[in-house]
């Protein structure tokens, strides 16, 4: 992928691109820890039909580390992106961390989103996780949005649940399997309260994109030729 920046709520953001450039575009939000590179596996597959943007999210990669993480202002950022891009409605793709910023993007801008696409994505609850400890050494992400995320996923607002309900995009949510550290129960909750969404269990554990290409790609294609 290429890559671009844009000055978007303050901060600066980092995206990769693919595809041409007129093509329906399709934009992919990594998991936590990741940047846009991670979506290496199944870009060249998606991009030969659509047109790929895939963000750094703050505080990864090369986008901006400005210390603040809260979920929502990740949001803003994706929307703000797509409307400095002036894209049509787009199909939103996001893995685990990703998934959550995608499902709140259609909660609050549903215009925005054509079709959602969670990959192994828990229902937005209280977990039991801890902070996990920071591995040595330079990272590329900011440690501070670990910190700050976990306690997100630990007290999450309930408007993230109750949000749900109010999504209007056709929506696919893909599952891990047994092999996925995140309980299986908590994936099929988030489908179940999106209204009409359609539940693949793919297999290949939290990382179906990179476990599972051909699998992930039969299975997005799939739904976004339904």
């Amino acid at each position: 992928m290429m890559t671009s920046v844009a000055d978007v709520n303050g901060i600066r953001l980092v995206y990769g691109t693919a595809g041409d450039h007129e093509a329906p575009p399709v934009v992919l939000l990594h998991g936590r820890g990741f940047d846009h590179t991670d979506w290496e596996t199944v870009a060249g597959g998606l991009a030969g039909s659509w047109r790929i943007l895939a963000p750094d999210l703050r505080g990864h990669g090369r986008s901006e580390w400005p210390g603040s993480y809260r979920l929502e202002a990740m949001r803003d950022d994706v929307i703000g992106l797509l409307d400095a891009l002036g894209t049509p409605p787009v199909v939103l793709i996001g893995h685990s961390l990703g998934g959550v910023v995608a499902c709140l993007v259609a909660q609050r801008r549903p215009g925005l989103v054509g079709r959602l696409i969670l990959e192994d994505v828990p229902a937005p609850w209280p977990a039991d996780v801890q902070v996990p400890d920071r591995p040595a050494g330079a990272l590329p992400y900011d440690w501070e949005m670990v910190e700050q995320t976990t306690l997100q996923r630990r007290d999450p607002d309930p408007a993230w649940l109750d949000g749900l309900a109010a999504i209007t995009s056709p929506a696919l949510a893909l599952a891990g399997g047994p092999e996925s550290h995140i309980p299986q129960t908590d994936v099929t909750e988030l489908a179940a309260r999106i209204p009409g969404a359609r539940l693949v269990t793919v297999g290949g554990g939290h990382e179906i994109h990179g476990n599972r290409p051909e699998e992930f790609l039969a299975a997005v294609t799939g739904f976004l030729g339904g």
